[in-house]
């Protein structure tokens, strides 16, 4: 097996045995990444990076949005509506040559990602007693 088919059979099999919290995180993490790499590649002019990077950061926004379940929160509507509006202006940044609006966006989404990565901490210390099926301490 090649390095690079090793590599995607791991993302693969990471991303399918996470847990949904960790999931949306692993989301907003790459979702980061992909927005500073991109303003950084916009900057340098590096046109094919930069198409790369926001055309994926708008794959995880509307990824994020279609996870969205406004029947079970309905406060999420704004949020649904933030992630639409940040992959039109993924958009116009990229068809004016603007690394500012890129870079706007990822502020928008650094104190959701941090938000998320809380919610999922509580979430895995509610679940850290229990090991394999069973509760600690238990025979």
């Amino acid at each position: 097996m090649s390095s690079l088919a090793a590599t995607q059979r791991y993302a693969s099999d990471a991303t399918e045995t996470v847990s949904p919290a960790r999931l949306v995180t692993m989301l907003y993490d790459r979702l980061i990444t992909d927005l500073a790499v991109a303003e950084e590649a916009m900057r340098r002019g590096d046109i094919e990076a930069t198409g790369f990077r926001v055309g994926h950061a708008q794959e995880i926004l509307l990824e994020l949005r279609g996870t969205l379940d406004t029947t079970m929160w309905p406060e999420g509507e704004g949020l649904a509506s933030l992630y639409v509006w940040m992959v039109g202006e993924l958009m116009q940044a990229r068809l004016r040559n603007q690394p500012q609006r890129i870079a706007d966006c990822r502020d928008l989404v650094e104190p959701l990602r941090e938000a998320w990565h809380t919610a999922q901490q509580s979430l895995a210390g509610v679940d850290s007693p229990v090991v394999g099926g069973r509760v600690d301490g238990a025979a």
